[in-house]
């Protein structure tokens, strides 16, 4: 409610900032430079439709409901990029593959030990933008020492939690486990051994990581031996990370998918898992191959959320017209890249086949947080750009 709630704006040196609340510039200054061309008289362009979605932050919905004979335009300029200087032609596409593992429960041993590993202090991070950089996945770790723990000292599972989101990398995993008694101090050096093998693995990218055993009181079952094999097996051969990388532009991620988390029921368990490409028919076969891993450990699986990618096209009109306004209004050449990230361009291209696309914006950081700023000398070159590449498109 605007007359309740509203946004007040303000100017801190170089930034737009909003009080106690998010700013709203992505894509509040998209919607205002549409806006603003639209009022704009002086401006000699061809003609220029200007779409508006909902719902791009929570499920793209406006954009997926778009009709194919919408509008009549051959060039989109989408006005939703955070990085002033930097041209994307390319977004990945990516649906989820979520697999459920039936369970039932088997008594314990009084006389056996319960004890409680904690997998903490990963950095995390998002599935798409940062599935490159060699952070650890909190639930490989887990899987790896669960299977040396069962394989050597035939440990039982009564619980294992890890991860959250589905496009971030987990960061935090839990596992209850029950052994023998007299393999408890045997299974305390094992973990030793493993926290030194598995931080020199991961030197460079994990500081914080920490392996943790402790005493626990037992609980009140454990999966039967078949789950348990088939868990761990499961989650051991399901790939995580970059698949495969782009061949028409160097640096970026082609196809990844990520181990996102695994979450215990009642009754089953649930792993969550998401494949991200911008070729479609890479994500498809990426899926198919963690469908059958999983299938053929006894699970049921399917696949949600599908969104399609948009390609690279380096010999695109579009951008080869806004390069050139670029380095001819600053004198020097911007970056050309994709975001391996959806977009609603991957959506709207999928209706509009033909259309010859780009993104671009201002400067924002923070974004969809109440720490959210938009730069005010990138968004003035934004204005700029957008209308001299508007001015030098093609009247056909």
């Amino acid at each position: 409610d605007w007359a309740k709630d509203p946004i007040i704006p303000y100017i801190d040196g170089q930034w737009v900032k909003a009080k106690d609340t998010t700013l709203g510039a992505d894509d509040g200054i998209g919607m205002a430079a549409q806006l603003a061309i639209l009022t704009d008289n002086e401006i000699k362009t061809g003609r220029i439709e200007c779409l508006f979605t909902v719902d791009e932050e929570s499920g793209m919905t406006g954009a997926i409901g778009l009709e194919s004979n919408f509008f009549d335009s051959k060039i989109l300029i989408n006005l939703d990029s955070e990085d002033e200087g930097e041209l994307f032609i390319g977004c990945a596409g990516g649906f989820d593959t979520v697999a459920e593992i039936p369970y039932s429960k088997e008594k314990i041993d009084n006389k056996q030990k319960a004890l409680k590993i904690s997998v903490t202090g990963l950095h995390g991070g998002h599935s798409g933008d940062e599935i490159h950089k060699g952070y650890a996945n909190s639930v490989k770790i887990m899987t790896g020492l669960l299977q040396i723990l069962s394989n050597n000292y035939g440990i039982r599972i009564s619980e294992f939690n890890g991860g959250n989101l589905r496009n971030a990398i987990p960061r935090e995993a839990f596992a209850q486990i029950i052994c023998d008694t007299e393999y408890v101090n045997d299974i305390r050096r094992e973990i030793d051994e493993y926290i030194k093998k598995v931080k020199k693995e991961y030197s460079d990218t994990e500081n914080s990581m920490d392996i943790s055993i402790n005493n626990t009181g037992l609980p009140g079952f454990v999966i039967d031996s078949k789950t348990h094999r088939s868990l761990l097996d499961s989650l051991s051969q399901c790939p995580h990370g970059v698949i495969a990388w782009s061949e028409d532009m160097e640096g970026l991620v082609e196809t990844s998918t990520n181990l996102a988390s695994v979450k215990f029921t009642d009754t089953l368990i649930r792993i969550v898992t998401s494949q991200r490409s911008s070729v479609d028919s890479a994500k498809k076969d990426i899926a198919a191959k963690i469908n059958r891993i999983f299938t053929d450990n006894n699970a049921t699986v399917e696949h949600s959320g599908d969104y399609p990618g948009w390609k690279p096209n380096t010999n695109s009109e579009i951008l080869n017209i806004t390069k050139g306004s670029y380095e001819k209004l600053f004198n020097i050449t911007p970056i050309v890249r994709a975001i391996h990230a959806g977009l609603e361009c991957g959506l709207i291209l999928e209706r509009y086949p033909g259309l010859d696309m780009i993104s671009f914006g201002p400067t924002i950081k923070g974004a969809h947080t109440p720490q959210e700023r938009l730069d005010i000398d990138t968004t003035i070159k934004f204005w700029d750009l957008l209308v001299d590449v508007l001015i030098n498109i093609p009247a056909s």
